[in-house]
Parts: structure tokens; sequence; C-alpha cells
């Protein structure tokens, strides 16, 4: 079965007519942390009508339409800047729902520029109070090890955020940080004498099982992101993050979103494999998306993130992607 391609529409723009997609489904976004630096950017771009996306990998430039969308999934370690925005998308009657990344690597440094465990554990409760926990997905992603920093804490942080955020989620999302495969970020963690350790399988499993004891006890469900252990065995099953089943459970009353996702009278008539996201990696079970962010644009500066390449070229570049909706 082909897979999925987003319907073309034309725009008008200065005069000029140019060919956009018009995906139904938003991401926004693995690139960079759009509610947390470039809110007001895509509020101005969704009432335009359009963002300008520029290809990661050959800089070309190509048109994004919200003509279609039904869904935004947000990405972001910090929404708070998002917040008292959201209420525009509820007038358009756009769906969305957060995966909102809450670690604990204070003590580390490891995330620069997030605001302190304690406001972000805030916001996550604001937030999930104000559209509804099931729409606010805890993200503790990745795990990482260092000679420092081993399994017994990071299951200690885990359980700590846990009991604070249990009651403002459902599920519990992880990965195990992909540190080898990424040689800026293997660099990074090196130039900045981090010495990291890498999970083997039986760092994976002997981490998962703690994770999985945490998730039952706070009532979570656990899942992995683009994982390809199995771990059914410890109840942890493989998540989506961009997720069909959670949209078809809050969103059903979508016609437009249900017809697309192949979704009639209670059952899924689409096959998974021509909803599936043929650009994320093999082990990514999301369904099709369109990601309107940039790569080197987060300002948030992670010590282990494979989207940006350098901090000087971050810093660059911000300020033209914000300025991007002028072009």
């Amino acid at each position: 079965m082909k897979a999925i391609k987003w319907e073309k529409i034309h725009l008008k723009i200065n005069g000029e007519t140019v060919e956009a997609s018009a995906p139904v489904i938003i991401s926004a976004s693995r690139a960079t942390d759009i509610p947390a630096f470039y809110s007001d950017w895509f509020f101005d771009s969704l009432r335009k009508g359009y963002v300008v996306w520029t290809n990661p990998f050959n800089n070309k430039k190509s048109y994004v339409s919200f003509e279609k969308t039904r869904v935004v999934v947000f990405w972001t370690k910090n929404p708070k800047p998002i917040i008292p925005k959201l209420k525009y998308l509820d007038e358009k009657n756009i769906n969305y729902y957060f995966q909102f990344t809450l670690n604990d690597y204070e003590k580390e440094n490891f995330e620069p520029n997030v605001p302190s465990l304690n406001e972000r554990i805030s916001t996550f409760k604001k937030l999930s109070k104000m559209i509804g926990k099931e729409k606010v997905i805890w993200r503790f992603d990745p795990l990482i090890l260092t000679d420092s920093l081993g399994i017994d804490e990071l299951e200690n942080r885990i359980n700590n955020v846990a009991q604070k955020l249990y009651k403002y989620t459902e599920k519990l999302v992880f990965s195990f940080a992909d540190i080898s495969l990424y040689s800026k970020v293997t660099n990074n963690l090196n130039r900045k004498k981090i010495n990291y350790i890498e999970f083997d399988d039986a760092k994976k499993i002997e981490m998962a099982k703690k994770i999985s004891e945490i998730a039952e006890k706070f009532n979570l469900t656990p899942a992995t992101c683009a994982e390809n252990i199995e771990l059914e065995k410890l109840n942890i099953k493989h998540n989506k993050c961009v997720d069909d089943t959670l949209m078809v459970r809050l969103f059903n009353n979508d016609s437009e979103l249900m017809e697309f996702l192949g979704y009639t009278n209670g059952l899924f008539e689409i096959d998974d494999l021509r909803l599936k996201d043929k650009g994320q990696r093999e082990d990514c079970h999301c369904i099709i998306s369109k990601d309107i962010g940039q790569y080197n644009t987060c300002l948030h500066l992670c010590v282990y993130c494979y989207a940006n390449f350098s901090e000087e070229k971050v810093l660059e570049n911000s300020k033209k992607f914000k300025d991007s909706i002028l072009d």
C-alpha cells in the first residue's frame, strides 16, 4: 500500500502563485522547541496561513499550508510561553496535545537553559489542569549514564518527578541516549568533559525494570520512544508519539481527522504501514506528520542534542527563524 502524501494547494504570496503542501498533522517540533522559543512565530504563521520550511539536508525552501491542519503535536521542555496563546487553537477548532520532556539533570547542567525543575513541574501541572492530563505526555528523555550518574540515581530522580506529576499525566515515555550514533553529540560531550556510558542491553533492561515499577506504583503507562529492544514482559510498549490511537480517543468528533486516519465505524480501515512516517528512524512508530521546525535553532542548548550543531550556529539561526514569518 502506498504511503500517504499531503495534499498540494496553491498560495498567492506577493502576487506570485506558489505550491504548498497541506498536512493534516503538524509536528511542532522535533527539531526545535517551538513552544518555548517561537510561540509568537508559530501563531503569526498560523494567522498568515503558512510557513516557509527549509530542508536541513539540501537547504531547499518549501511552503507548508495550515489549510487542512487538524492536529498539532507540540514537543517542548518549557511550554510556559505558549500556554496563554492556546485559546487561538481552540477558537480555530484545531486539535493539539503535548509531548512534554521533563528531565532532572540540574546537577549535571545537561540542559543549561531550561527553567528550574520546580518551575517546570509547576508549568506541567498548570498545562495539565488547563487542557486535560490525557493531552500532556510526560517524557524523561533521553536517559543518560555517566561515571557519576548511575542507574540507581536515575531511578531516584524519575521516581521523585513521578511523585509530583502522576496526577497530571497518564504516560511516561523514555528512551536511552544514542550517543555514539551522532558524532556531534559525542564531540560535544567530550568537549565538555562528560564521561558518558553507553546503555548496553543489560543496562537497558535493568533501567526499564525500575521504570516499570515506578510506572506501576503511580498508575502511569510506560513506553519507549524509537527503541528496538523488546520490553513487553515488563509491560512497556513501543510508543507512538504522533499517535493515531490517541487522536481517535481524544478527537473522535473531528470527522475530517477521522477520515484521514481511516477510522470509521469504530475500526481503523487504513493499514498502519500507510500511515507510518517513513521519514523517521526505523524504530520510530509514529504516524505521518509534517515537522515545521528548523535544526540549529533550539536555545536550550542541551549537551546531548542531535538537532544543534554548535552554540554559535544556534545563535546565528535563531533570529533568522523568528524572522522567517516575514518571508
